[in-house]
């Protein structure tokens, strides 16, 4: 059986559950991997055979996207002939992470593909999201277009949604409380961060940041670029998390039973629906409305936090159940 992985690359997430899952769809078959995106810091260990330049979101420094930036990396071209050339007909499966080339090249081509992503939650509408108006709508429902839908939220919310994968290395860590609090704000430059954080000179802050290609510290704050071996030790033993409304990031925290602060990306539409679902939890939320973010931070730092969520390791059972289900006897079937 040959196997495609198509994975999106923008941001950590993506790549981080891909590495979970990439040896689990490696036991049924020959898996070739695509790649698509230029934003993440995570890199996979296995070989890549595709990798395109796909369609990024660009992160700011004033906590969003720039679109200008994202606009300048747009190549259509590009992307329509990545999207012809892909020799889709000889996969007997086509895994897709909300990965827009091979999903709009099988639509064009007419073979199906399956959708194995967070993303994918957002087919149903039992799903929490906040009633605006918003173009990110759109987008989330038209960027990566598939046949069949296997979700992953923070609860059950639809008969094909599963609790996050949680990648064995965060599973195996060794959960303590040293008493420093782990920041991952990517769309938010570090030196905006220290500002904030100084005016808490009582706390330790672990800052890693996308725009620092150095480590340094200024008082009680230090700052590390991405580095994944050295944030899961900081996640491993902080006493919180304060991050974006990404999912796996805030996952992984709830999982090791960390306190949980998110701040969500402006225009973003995806981490403002994570956002609202924490926000049913109890969970502390800073939306983009939000001018003074130093009373929320301190009165997380000062108060308890208690949340109960059960992330059971069922990732091997449910690609087999989509290997079963969706795989093609034929490449040409």
């Amino acid at each position: 059986m040959k196997i495609l992985y198509a994975i999106q690359g923008t941001g950590n997430g993506h790549i981080s559950r891909a590495r979970e899952i990439i040896p689990l769809l490696q036991k049924y078959g020959e898996l070739d991997i695509l790649v698509s995106g230029t934003q993440a810091d995570v890199k996979l260990s296995q070989p890549v055979k595709y990798q395109l330049h796909g369609f990024s979101f660009i992160f700011g420094k004033k906590g969003g996207v720039d679109h200008f930036k994202t606009w300048l990396n747009m190549n259509l071209f590009r992307f329509r002939k990545d999207m012809k050339q892909l020799p889709l007909k000889d996969y007997n499966l086509i895994v897709n992470d909300f990965e827009p080339v091979s999903a709009w090249a099988c639509k064009l081509q007419g073979i199906e593909c399956v959708s194995l992503s967070h993303q994918a939650a957002f087919k149903s509408k039992k799903v929490p999201r906040p009633r605006t108006l918003d173009w990110g709508k759109l987008i989330l429902s038209r960027y990566a277009p598939t046949n069949y839908h296997i979700g992953f939220h923070f609860d059950r919310y639809d008969t094909f949604i599963h609790t996050p994968v949680i990648r064995a290395e965060i599973r195996n860590l060794k959960s303590e409380n040293l008493g420093h609090y782990t920041v991952y704000l990517p769309a938010i430059d570090d030196k905006r961060l220290v500002k904030l954080f100084t005016q808490l000179p009582d706390v330790t802050w672990q800052v890693f940041s996308k725009h620092s290609k150095v480590a340094y510290r200024d008082g009680n704050v230090f700052v590390e670029p991405v580095n994944n071996e050295k944030f899961n030790k900081s996640l491993a033993t902080c006493e919180g998390l304060f991050t974006g409304g990404g999912f796996e990031g805030p996952a992984e925290a709830l999982y090791l039973k960390k306190k949980l602060l998110v701040a969500p990306m402006r225009f973003q539409f995806e981490q403002q629906c994570n956002a609202y679902a924490l926000k049913q939890f109890g969970l502390p939320v800073i939306w983009g409305s939000t001018r003074n973010w130093l009373p929320i931070i301190k009165n997380w730092v000062e108060n308890p936090q208690q949340h109960e969520f059960n992330f059971p390791d069922e990732t091997a059972q449910i690609i087999d159940d989509m290997v079963k289900r969706y795989a093609r006897v034929s490449p040409e079937s």
